[in-house]
């Protein structure tokens, strides 16, 4: 049950305090340059703009979205951060980081948002928020093209017999090991030396985005996605960000823009049919 003080209960008081002579306190008003600090230190995009830099994290190591070649990041998402920063108005600073460490790291406050084709998923955004996606997608095999007809289904693949690679701390891997409870699961630290393993023979496929399989089916004649266009299951991609509303606002906006104009459909169409060096190893 809420209790309130009467008005004139609150009359007498104020008249008490009066004649008892104790001091009553003003609220005093922030200065300007007090209240921009102090909306400043709650609000992630002006303090961007003030400091004139947004940090991206983003992995180098997962075409066409974002890959390191010798010291320069490029694809699709690093264009996006590249367009994020400049209607900002500021420097675009990339930060490295890894699938492992991608959660911990924006927790850190190493970087201020990730693009870097990050799946959505339920357990980030637990700790994060989510821009709207951007991209559509979902996991399925790639494969020998001579085997394709051997993992259609979840069934053919999760045998005693059959080796399942991922890379580790990402979806792919927590797909597999949701979804295999019979194949082996291998696990290649190198996201970018990962698909001629199984050229080489030293693993029998690799559940990962469609996406990404349609690419390195180009770069390795040997493997054929299989059936990229009927995914195993659904996921978007999205930019991952901080529990920032104002920021999370900025970039959906941004990005509503961007792919209502048609600019981001051409990005896409640019980098899938991008010449990527085939990585070895």
């Amino acid at each position: 049950m809420m209790f309130t003080i009467p008005a004139y209960f609150s009359r007498a008081l104020f008249a008490g305090l009066l004649l008892t002579g104790t001091a009553i306190a003003a609220p005093q008003p922030l200065t300007d340059s007090a209240a921009t600090q102090q909306e400043a230190s709650n609000n992630r995009l002006d303090r961007i703009v003030q400091q004139g830099v947004l940090r991206v994290g983003t992995t180098g190591d997962y075409k066409p979205f974002s890959y390191r070649n010798a010291d320069a990041f490029i694809g699709l998402d690093i264009e996006l951060a590249e367009g994020l920063a400049a209607s900002l108005g500021v420097k675009l600073e990339l930060v490295p980081t890894t699938w492992p460490t991608l959660m911990g790291d924006l927790q850190a406050d190493k970087f201020d948002l990730a693009i870097s084709g990050i799946s959505v998923n339920m357990e980030r955004q637990k700790l994060a928020f989510f821009s709207q996606p951007y991209q559509r997608d979902g996991k399925t095999p790639i494969t020998l093209c001579s085997r394709q007809q051997d993992f259609q289904t979840l069934a053919q693949i999760d045998r005693p017999d059959v080796r399942a690679i991922v890379n580790p701390g990402g979806t792919n891997e927590k797909f597999a090991r949701a979804n295999l409870k019979h194949a082996q699961i291998l696990v290649h630290g190198d996201n970018v030396t990962i698909f001629q393993q199984i050229v080489d023979g030293k693993a029998d496929l690799m559940m990962t985005d469609a996406v990404e399989t349609r690419v390195q089916q180009k770069l390795h004649p040997q493997l054929c996605a299989v059936h990229p266009e009927q995914p195993f299951d659904f996921s978007e991609k999205a930019v991952l960000l901080p529990r920032d509303v104002v920021l999370k606002q900025y970039v959906d906006q941004w990005l509503h823009q961007d792919m209502e104009s048609g600019r981001f459909a051409r990005r896409l169409e640019t980098w899938l049919a991008y010449p990527w060096p085939a990585a070895h190893g």
